[in-house]
């Protein structure tokens, strides 16, 4: 049979994932502050009534209101001043007639080295992009070039002329941070008439894990390792920066949980997911990740009546990923792996669908490392052993 499996569009089977966009913005306290000061006494006190002298008139006086300079600083603002001018606009134009803006975010520019500046932002703020503007700080605009992008972490790198930039951001360590500690979020929220916003909260929880769908087909395909912070997030926010009250970039803000009923759950990529990234991208333009060399699909994606018919399987296999196609000379094709073979496990560990599988892949195993795969072909167990290629976009 030569036909692919198709996934089953069944409600109950949908996992609704939760899509990149984001970033947010913290209000910090303005510096220099000045306001109108007004003198109560002043305002409410009338003139003295002298027992010695009648009066048939009182009279009010009424003192003026004067100014006064009144210094706000706090070590919030202290944090935005040192990475604010480093976080930028981020535009998408893409070919419509003429070169339109479809689609706007934020960045922050990390790394200045010989006339080459770095900025990271989200995957999904240049994604079909035909021409990338970064609108600086300063409000000048300039062209950018994508140098990578990762759809998995949802990471891009740009880079522009390093003439444009005099601030960069530094990258603090996520892996020290608490729940409850300040997190501030700086970017641009619904385009560049708000770019800068500021906004403040604390770091909710770490180590969260958040699943995500990368092909929109409402199944699951990864879990994204993030921080959870309430700073106000809003669309245009996404790639901009989460920091600490140090000023070092702790977080890319990337996501929000978008539902009336929800209020204050945003979430940030840790710099120390972020780091390792950046600098795959730099190097090579992609993220090099183990791979099998296959096209998979989640035993729960598809009608169970093709578990036997189609794919052979003994009643009691109810979890694991069926291939659906194998890349000619790929490392599955030379380990003997065929269309419809159905994975139940790696190295002796379950593999229950594919999030499950692409877990072990990127984050306990390596390319060049030979594998054990378990899986059933034609209702019968089989293992045979694998070495790990490196990733494509679009196999696993």
């Amino acid at each position: 049979m030569d036909d692919k499996i198709k996934p089953e569009k069944n409600n109950q089977n949908k996992k609704a994932g939760i899509t990149g966009l984001i970033g947010a913005v913290i209000g910090a306290a303005a510096v220099g502050i000045t306001m109108p000061f007004v003198n109560s006494e002043g305002l409410l006190s009338t003139a003295s009534s002298n027992s010695q002298e009648q009066s048939s008139e009182a009279e009010m006086e009424v003192k003026e209101m004067t100014s006064e300079s009144v210094e706000v600083s706090s070590g919030v603002t202290s944090a935005v001043e040192q990475v604010s001018d480093a976080v930028v606009g981020i535009f998408n134009l893409q070919q419509s007639g003429g070169m339109e803006p479809q689609g706007s975010g934020s960045g922050v520019i990390y790394k200045k080295e010989g006339d080459t500046a770095y900025i990271v932002t989200n995957h999904h703020v240049v994604q079909e992009s035909n021409e990338i503007e970064v609108g600086l700080a300063n409000e000048e605009r300039v062209e950018a070039e994508v140098v990578g992008s990762d759809p998995l972490t949802d990471l891009a790198v740009l880079s522009i002329d390093a003439e444009h930039v005099d601030t960069v951001a530094e990258f603090g360590n996520s892996k020290t941070l608490s729940a409850g500690e300040p997190a501030i979020a700086i970017g641009n929220p619904l385009g560049s008439n708000l770019d800068g916003t500021v906004t403040q909260g604390i770091i909710s929880a770490v180590d969260r894990s958040i699943p995500v769908d990368l092909n929109g087909d409402e199944q699951i395909d990864w879990n994204a390792d993030v921080l959870q912070t309430d700073a106000a997030i809003n669309p245009g926010n996404s790639g901009g920066a989460l920091i600490n009250i140090k000023g070092q970039v702790i977080g890319i803000n990337s996501m929000k949980i978008a539902q009336s009923a929800v209020e204050g759950i945003g979430f940030a990529t840790p710099s120390n997911v972020v780091i390792p990234v950046l600098e795959d991208l730099e190097e090579t333009g992609q993220v090099a990740r183990p791979q099998l060399g296959v096209t998979i699909g989640s035993l729960d994606q598809i009608p169970s009546v093709q578990w036997e018919k189609t794919l052979k399987l003994p009643k009691d296999v109810e979890e694991g990923v069926f291939v659906n196609s194998v890349a000619s000379g790929s490392p599955a094709e030379k380990a003997g792996l065929q269309q419809y073979d159905v994975i139940t496990a790696i190295n002796d560990e379950n593999i229950t669908d594919g999030n499950a599988l692409r877990n072990i892949l990127y984050k306990e195993v390596e390319v060049g490392e030979t594998i054990k795969i378990t899986f059933y072909r034609n209702g019968e167990q089989q293992t045979t052993e694998l070495t790990l290629g490196e990733s494509g976009e679009t196999q696993t």
